[in-house]
Order: structure tokens, then C-alpha cells, then sequence
């Protein structure tokens, strides 16, 4: 029995793909899978699975999205373990001082170096982010929402899905898988 993570991507934003959690959870159940838990309504699951697959566990989940919900949801699925090493590999000092003002942008895949190499680190400063395989740490002195950096981790410009979360999110996610 394996121990995921799924990061849903872009519901209950705005008032559209809403996806409640309380059903989100029901239908989890529904695919066989246990100890199903939610954190807040942004599409954050922590669940057990026999599969042991975290992409067939994905495809699946974003299938029975589709057909619950009559819209396409992607899903990042991260392992327990592979969120506790995220936590560990971030290279970025201060993410417990300010977490609000701290992202992680989960990856569907790592991005081809050379998509990522076009985001010039200068442009965006104060900001600032690192590349760490599949997932990228970002720093927001001044906050997420006035940041040109957030929109550009966050869009198609490197090839691969992103979803991303804080740094309270992240921790928690993980307190909730252990939990």
C-alpha cells in the first residue's frame, strides 16, 4: 500500500471547476482508495492506494474527475516520501520565516533545461526560485499576488503541468499524510 499526494489543478478558482471536498473525497472512495483526507478547497488529497503507480494512480483520478464532474482536472501526484523530500531539498532559505510568501510548483515532469534556462532570474527580482527536479522553490519578498515570477512558474512557458502551493500547504499536506 502506497501513501499519495494529489495536487489538483485549477478548481474552485473564480467559481469554476468547482469540485467540492467533501464529494472529491466520496469519489476517491469510490476508486478502492482509503484513509482519503482533503485540505482546504483548493484540491489537495492525501489517500492510501494498492496501486503502486503514482502516474497510473494520476490518470485515474483525472479519468473519474472528468466523468464525476464533466470537466478535465489535472492531477500531480506525489508520493509520500517524495513530499518529504521536497521538503528536505529545498534550497531556499527562509520558507518557515515568511510561508505565505513561499511556493512550491509541483511539475508533472522535469522541464527541458532549456525552456527553464529563458526565465532570466533578473528579471524577477526580488524574487527569486530554484529548480530542484520536478519541483520549483520560489521566494516572494513583497507577496505572490503583485509577482510577475508567480504567473510565469504558473503558465505553460516550460512544457510540463504546474500546480503550486505555500509553504504551509506543503507542510501540511505532509503532517496529513502522517497523520
Amino acid at each position: 500500500m502506497a501513501r499519495y499526494v494529489a495536487l489538483l489543478r485549477g478548481i474552485n478558482v473564480g467559481g469554476n471547476k468547482k469540485v467540492p471536498m467533501a464529494r472529491l473525497r466520496e469519489l476517491m472512495e469510490g476508486l478502492g482508495y482509503t484513509g482519503v483526507a482533503t485540505l482546504l478547497q483548493s484540491g489537495n488529497a492525501v489517500f492510501t492506494s494498492k496501486e503502486k503507480s503514482p502516474a497510473k494512480v494520476g490518470k485515474q483520478l483525472e479519468a473519474a474527475i472528468a466523468q464525476k464532474f464533466g470537466f478535465e482536472v489535472s492531477v500531480i501526484i506525489r508520493t509520500r516520501d517524495e513530499l518529504e523530500a521536497v521538503i528536505k531539498a529545498n534550497p531556499l532559505p527562509g520558507a518557515e520565516d515568511a510561508p505565505s510568501h513561499f511556493l512550491v510548483t509541483f511539475l508533472s515532469d522535469v522541464p527541458d533545461p532549456k525552456r527553464f534556462e529563458q526565465i532570466d532570474p533578473a528579471a524577477y527580482l526580488p524574487d527569486e526560485f530554484r529548480l530542484v527536479g520536478r519541483e520549483i522553490y520560489a521566494r516572494f519578498p513583497k507577496g505572490i499576488g503583485e509577482s510577475k515570477l508567480a504567473t510565469v512558474l504558473g503558465g505553460t512557458r516550460l512544457g510540463v503541468t504546474p500546480t503550486a502551493r505555500n509553504w504551509n500547504t506543503v507542510t501540511k499536506l505532509l503532517e496529513l499524510a502522517d497523520g
